[in-house]
């Protein structure tokens, strides 16, 4: 933390204490805030959908913000599409890398002797030449001809799902179809049985939750239950390691690998950790804020509904406008420069991409929602560099496809509730959308 405790102390540490010493109202309007106390990460502005007026305070009046002292420790907000491009696209002088500190808020120490328990390397969390190794192995499964082979699967499903869905009756989209659609897919990538997707989506959900005291006691009851995945997986790495022949899936791509296949046993959960979360918040939250956002802007529902061919371009849409994925965090390697401002080397950068996506300096109107909207793929959303989000093009398809089934069923997806967001600055995520479909 900001005071100085260990890395290991601040996990081991009360939620319920951590949260009584960052208070935020975010019902407060961040323009009465002083500027060198406004800090857009307290995961209450995000679960209260409260945060976007913060970020553009700060695109107008400081895109390159330093917030000294948070329960983070001290770190830049970037802000703007530009900036965040310069981070995002220079590896040398930006590291994602585990020992510099990972990827995200409040992560790893940059030095001090880790715990192999609470320390889980991934490879979005290292620098080439690891990285660029170990995403080499899981690439393949994302190869266009791989998608064309699942886009039959995933319309099945779909389908599946839909054709089941209550009528005249309220529901919750999120857990209904959402959840429902990227577990399978889960399940089906890694060739588990699809009754285990719901531990899937459970570990998942865990990732996010594991600072919030209504449902852990501390980040360190959260990581021992994450070592719940580690003993599941460690029985599939067995079953697929004594298979005569090498399997399609991810865990055997894994298993086979020439940069993974001795990987000791915090870094194998790393990264089915980094491949579960990566396939189902993304696309699910992406799924959820379609549906929620064609409801708030019902001149672009009916856009939708005179013109099927739109799907495709309105998928890139919803995912810019959601940013499912608000932040990823990079340690400078040197001293250098942001937007002007003198960055220090080892401090830790912050990239906002739900920032960056309402940048209205880049994006034509970046505050509305058009799902004909030119250029529409020109998003912040799955990264850019060495880091691009290696699913995305899944993603995309089964966004795409889930729309088409949609469309063919029903003529709206009504929202009757108001919606509920996750507790994360990092997901930025539907937990409830209370939903009706009509035929």
């Amino acid at each position: 933390m900001a005071d100085g405790a260990t890395f290991q102390e601040r996990i081991q540490r009360s939620n319920k204490e951590v949260w009584a010493e960052w208070v935020v109202d975010p019902k407060q309007d961040p323009s009465t805030i002083p500027l060198d106390q406004l800090d857009p990460a307290h995961p209450d502005l995000f679960e209260a959908n409260a945060v976007l007026p913060y970020f553009e305070r700060l695109r107008k009046e400081d895109p390159v913000h330093y917030c000294p002292d948070t329960p983070s420790g001290p770190y830049w907000c970037v802000t703007k599409f530009d900036d965040i491009m310069h981070v995002d696209t220079n590896h040398k002088i930006f590291s994602s890398d585990i020992r510099n500190g990972g990827i995200r808020l409040g992560g790893y120490p940059i030095d001090g002797e880790p715990d192999p328990a609470t320390y889980l390397p991934m490879f979005i969390m290292e620098d080439p030449p690891k990285h660029d190794e170990q995403r080499k192995v899981v690439q393949p499964k994302f190869t266009p001809e791989s998608l064309t082979e699942l886009s039959g699967l995933i319309r099945e499903r779909a389908g599946k799902i839909l054709d089941n869905l209550p009528r005249n009756e309220e529901f919750n989209w999120v857990r209904t179809v959402s959840v429902e659609l990227t577990g399978q897919m889960l399940a089906t990538l890694f060739d588990i049985p699809q009754e285990d997707r719901h531990k899937l989506i459970h570990w998942s959900d865990t990732v996010e939750r594991m600072s919030d005291p209504n449902y852990f006691e501390n980040v360190e009851e959260g990581f021992q239950e994450l070592w719940k995945c580690y003993e599941y997986f460690d029985a599939v790495w067995k079953e697929r390691a004594a298979r005569p022949e090498p399997g399609t899936d991810l865990i055997s791509m894994l298993v086979h690998g020439e940069s993974t296949k001795n990987m000791p046993p915090n870094e194998y959960l790393g990264n089915m950790l980094l491949l579960i979360v990566g396939g189902n918040d993304t696309t699910r939250n992406s799924i959820s804020a379609g549906v929620l956002a064609l409801n708030q802007n019902p001149g672009e529902y009916k856009k939708l509904l005179e013109n099927n061919d739109l799907i495709p371009n309105m998928v890139s849409e919803i995912i810019r406008w959601q940013s499912p994925v608000a932040h990823m965090c990079r340690t400078a390697l040197e001293d250098t420069e942001i937007g002007g401002k003198k960055i220090k080397r080892y401090d830790k950068v912050c990239m906002w991409y739900v920032s960056g996506n309402r940048d209205e300096d880049v994006i034509p109107r970046a505050n509305e929602f058009l799902i004909d909207r030119a250029n529409a793929r020109h998003h912040l959303s799955f990264g850019f560099g060495i880091h691009r989000c290696v699913g995305n093009r899944l993603g995309e398809m089964q966004l795409r496809i889930l729309w088409e089934e949609i469309l063919k069923r029903f003529s709206k997806v009504e929202l009757v509730g108001e919606p509920k967001y996750l507790k994360s600055n990092f997901i930025r995520g539907i937990t409830d959308l209370p939903v009706k479909v009509h035929d």
